[in-house]
């Protein structure tokens, strides 16, 4: 069965900023992030450009391995797509990273989510508002609010979306990635998910 898989890591590091937003969202995991790889090699957001600075941010592809993102708690879904759609979202992410030097963090942004007031300013966003921006290009993905009101829980809350692991996110590889290498590669279509699954059940926060 053709296709690939787009996976989306929510989290949260417990930073003051962290749980500001949790706080005034009354949602947890309030950082959404896109990669195309299991493993989460390829992971892209907006963020913070430099971990002890939350003030200057822009697009930035994330190490999970940093020790600003290690032990952050995690959620980590995934969506089957077909190879068109796939590389779509790869194209646009590519675009926006081609530019990045003039993208900045859209902190204005987030104070139009709290009052529904629009704000769109032009080369910056935040992060769920990035991956609703790269989502639009395909149509499958039915978004119930426009990018700048977009948050990770609505992007969560997507149909179609499939957690594969919840937890630290310095476990996600001993407790997903290393089965999955053992037991013959990274899912690539629809019948993996059952296995991964069941592999990951016992490890899920419910």
């Amino acid at each position: 069965m053709g296709g690939r898989t787009l996976y989306f890591l929510f989290t949260d590091t417990g930073t003051y900023l962290s749980r500001a937003i949790n706080y005034c969202t009354k949602e947890d995991l309030n950082h959404v992030s896109i990669s195309f790889d299991d493993e989460l090699r390829e992971v892209y957001s907006f963020g913070r450009k430099n971990p002890r600075n939350p003030f200057v941010g822009g697009f930035v592809k994330e190490n999970i391995h940093s020790d600003f993102l290690k032990n952050a708690s995690c959620a980590v879904y995934a969506y089957h797509l077909s190879d068109a759609e796939y590389e779509k979202i790869k194209t646009k992410i590519k675009e926006i990273e081609l530019q990045a030097g003039n993208y900045k963090y859209n902190f204005l942004g987030l104070f139009g989510v709290m009052l529904q007031v629009e704000i769109n300013r032009e080369h910056a966003m935040f992060c769920s508002q990035f991956v609703a921006t790269v989502l639009r290009e395909v149509e499958r993905f039915k978004l119930p609010k426009p990018n700048c009101f977009t948050t990770p829980a609505d992007i969560r809350g997507l149909s179609g979306l499939q957690l594969i692991y919840q937890g630290k996110l310095c476990d996600y590889r001993k407790n997903v990635v290393e089965p999955l290498l053992i037991s013959g590669g990274p899912v690539l279509a629809k019948q993996s998910f059952t296995f991964l699954l069941s592999k990951v059940k016992r490890f899920v926060i419910r």
